[in-house]
């Protein structure tokens, strides 16, 4: 699922392919994936406007139209994404909505599985809010974070991944961030000491911020990361060791044994 570095990469591909274009049409594939409006309600918002400004809270993007009177939203579930076409060109397999510019380029948003959003609102603030999201997790402040997570009973893993608590991380970048930080998944929160409290916060920034300079590409992530190893029985980056699955919250993550201990 994409989790926060690719929703960022989304966002800023976005400002380069989709802002301040005026919109001909919208098209619709799957309506289903439409939350609190119809396609012709979206396309009645967007006809012979705008998009002039992007935000994201976690998993979600919001693109506010010209006036700031209203912001599309997209999730993009599993496996979904943004590709401009130009004029003439096909829009990619999986497409389900597209933005049509007056200039004949398309975006498209694709989803291989229609597990998305498409929605709008008229404040990004209090659709999060709405949604029983946490503070994005790279706009939490450290005093809030570590009082957040030291108060957990549960393990860290599960913690980093509940949505309510902390908006953008999932299952794979929760084992980046504790594997940086030399933590076991199944630490409990509130048995963390207030420097390995820090220290996970530090973990969170630099992992996250180095993914989203990779480009939420986990080949180009710098060495000295599990990301590129998960699943493929190759040995720990730090120590050589074996890296092992560990199940938390029904996922499957992955860890160094000897670099992360129980505690």
């Amino acid at each position: 699922m994409p989790e926060l570095p690719d929703v960022e990469t989304f966002r800023r591909y976005l400002d380069a392919n989709g802002l301040d274009r005026t919109i001909a049409r919208t098209h619709v594939e799957a309506e289903d994936l439409l939350e609190g409006l119809t396609a012709q309600g979206l396309g009645q918002r967007l006809k012979g406007r705008r998009l002039t400004a992007t935000r994201r809270h976690g998993k979600y993007l919001f693109a506010a139209r010209d006036d700031y009177d209203g912001w599309l939203v997209l999730h993009f579930g599993m496996s979904g994404f943004l590709q401009a076409v130009g004029p003439g060109e096909s829009p990619p397999q999986h497409t389900r909505m597209t933005l049509d510019f007056e200039d004949g380029g398309v975006l498209a948003y694709a989803a291989l599985r229609k597990l998305g959003l498409i929605a709008w609102t008229d404040d990004p603030a209090a659709f999060a809010a709405a949604r029983g999201l946490g503070p994005d997790a790279l706009a939490i402040e450290r005093a809030a974070f570590v009082q957040a997570v030291r108060c957990h009973r549960g393990g860290v893993k599960c913690w980093l991944m509940d949505q309510s608590a902390l908006a953008g991380v999932g299952n794979v970048y929760s084992d980046e961030v504790l594997f940086q930080a030399g933590l076991h998944p199944k630490r409990k929160g509130n048995r963390l000491g207030e420097a390995e409290a820090d220290r996970l916060y530090d973990a969170l920034h630099a992992v996250l911020e180095a993914a989203v300079d990779a480009r939420a590409d986990p080949d180009r992530l710098p060495e000295g990361h599990i990301l590129p190893l998960r699943g493929k029985e190759a040995p720990c980056p730090r120590c050589g060791g074996p890296l092992s699955p560990i199940k938390a919250c029904g996922r499957t993550g992955w860890y160094c044994p000897a670099c992360q201990p129980a505690g």
